[in-house]
């Protein structure tokens, strides 16, 4: 049996990522004693900042409010709390170690911050605490950079110091490299950590080489439960511990992981999602922090050649560090691919100048209310004009697009005309070409929504009214959106209300212009 090697459980705090730290005071409290109970030698709370407290949420800024949430403490069980150095905690007001709060604080910092973390990290052992050392990025450093931290820390010879995958990129080659320059750099009586992110599926394969490395020194490995964590998430608990089991000896009871998964993660995955995926896999390629990920594939309308483009647009200081600020100036930057469209609107007037608009969308409305749309086909001097699809019992005059995943799957149609935007640069075989930024969104949920787009068309061409279909709204349940589940992206129940206020508000400026009717329920008819 291998005795040095040990796991720290982070559910609670990097997997509070996931879910704004809202797992509920009941959660936060059965979580503590299951992963006491399943052996796990150190139990991360959560974080430590100066926020209001809220007991449902697994951020703390007191011992008494920890000292309430672990009671009884189970012996063998390391509690611990952690600190970023981004926003730190008033450590002195914090207080001395007490028996029955947290043993230990681990400090997170990045580069710029080394100074300031050193004295903090001074003061924390000053009032009793275990020091865990993490400098995160750790890939960003060079070995001489690597060894002066490591260097610099053995002054204070912390409890542990640890190597941290932000980006989840380390792969297994490098990996080994930096523990073993570690391992020869750090003193002996410090253990050895490892903090995975698993945006590259590295993080178990990385957590399988750090133990077969037979280091003398202690080491430790962070996991969380169900692989709780945002973007593709963390090294899955209740795997990596069975592996220990069964190669070194280890005697980690699985069967309260699985309550945990059952009891609480389970729910908070079907809401919040969390695991590999195209978007995470980018973002780490690009170096990008995961938030950029998760803020681009909710747009649902990029290709992954133009996802990937936008990730390579941002600046490299602003990568690492999420700014949506910086998020919504790259992905405008990029839509607004500008031309000169002034011919393709002359052309476009002569034909919809004074003409009453059918324009017909995806949404699933269209299959229970056919009668009335064909009715309103037939009548004199309408023109019909599909959304980003062309349906297959309706033969649209035009189409209207200004998404690219959406407009591959009908470009090789040559019985419609295609109307696109800008935006889509690489399209060939349109009929016509408009201005992306001339009838684009007035707001990041609506920049790209190709209703909004085509009604303003519609306005600058001369249209005399227009008849809606389909434009039925968002709905948390995305399986009802659309007639074809093909065109389903997945939103988040903020991302989807935040859009339906936002094209709800615009529909109503462009109501004030022309005359607007909708012929299929919709949650924007109100």
């Amino acid at each position: 049996m291998r005795n040095n090697i040990s796991l720290l459980d982070c559910t609670l705090r990097d997997g509070g990522y996931i879910n704004n730290w809202e797992f509920g005071e009941q959660a936060i409290y059965d979580i503590g004693q299951k992963i006491a109970r399943a052996g796990v030698e150190y139990f991360e709370i959560g974080f430590l900042k100066e926020v209001a407290y809220d007991k449902n949420r697994s951020v703390f800024s007191t011992n008494d409010q920890i000292a309430e949430m672990i009671q009884p403490k189970v012996p063998g069980t390391t509690y611990v709390g952690m600190v970023d150095m981004s926003k730190p905690l008033d450590i002195e007001k914090f207080g001395p170690c007490r028996e029955d709060s947290i043993d230990a604080i681990r400090v997170i910092f990045k580069k710029h911050k080394i100074e300031e973390a050193f004295e903090y990290c001074k003061k924390v052992q000053e009032l009793g605490y275990k020091l865990f050392v993490q400098p995160v990025g750790t890939d960003g450093y060079t070995d001489k950079e690597f060894i002066d931290v490591i260097t610099k820390f053995n002054e204070l010879s912390p409890f542990a110091f640890y190597i941290v995958d932000t980006f989840g990129v380390i792969k297994r080659r490098d990996f080994i490299r930096w523990v073993q320059l570690a391992d020869h750099n750090l003193c002996p009586q410090v253990a050895l950590g490892y903090h995975s992110h698993n945006n590259l599926q590295q993080a178990f394969g990385n957590a399988e080489a750090m133990t077969e490395q037979n280091f003398k020194r202690n080491i430790m490995i962070d996991a969380c439960v169900f692989g709780m964590g945002r973007g593709a998430g963390n090294l899955n608990m209740e795997i990596f511990a069975g592996f220990l089991n069964e190669n070194f000896g280890k005697e980690y009871r699985i069967g309260p992981m699985l309550e945990i998964i059952d009891e609480y993660l389970n729910e908070i995955y079907t809401r919040h999602f969390w695991g590999y995926s195209l978007p995470f896999y980018l973002s780490a390629t690009n170096q990008c922090h995961p938030n950029y990920a998760n803020y681009f594939a909710e747009k649902g309308t990029l290709t992954v050649k133009s996802f990937n483009e936008i990730l390579k647009s941002i600046p490299p200081k602003e990568k690492a560090e999420y700014s949506k600020a910086v998020a919504e100036r790259v992905y405008i930057e990029y839509q607004e691919n500008y031309i000169d469209d002034k011919d393709t609107i002359a052309l476009l007037r002569t034909e919809l100048s004074g003409k009453n608009i059918l324009l017909i969308a995806p949404g699933k409305s269209i299959i229970a209310n056919k009668k009335r749309i064909e009715e309103k086909m037939a009548e004199e001097n309408t023109v019909v004009i599909t959304l980003n699809f062309i349906p297959e019992n309706i033969r649209p005059d035009y189409v209207f697009s200004c998404h690219m995943r959406r407009y591959k799957k009908i470009k090789d149609n040559k019985l419609v005309k295609k109307i696109v935007t800008s935006n889509l640069r690489t399209v060939k075989n349109a009929d016509y070409m408009v201005n992306f930024s001339s009838f684009s969104g007035d707001t990041p949920e609506t920049i790209d929504n190709s209703g909004l787009m085509c009604m303003k068309l519609m306005i600058e061409l001369g249209a005399s009214k227009i008849c809606i279909a389909g434009i039925d709204g968002y709905d948390i349940n995305t399986n009802s959106n659309y007639v074809n589940s093909g065109l389903e992206f997945r939103f988040s129940p903020e991302t989807i209300r935040r859009k339906n206020e936002a094209i709800k508000e615009e529909i109503e400026k462009v109501r004030r212009k022309i005359d607007l009717e909708f012929i299929t329920p919709s949650f924007f008819a109100e």
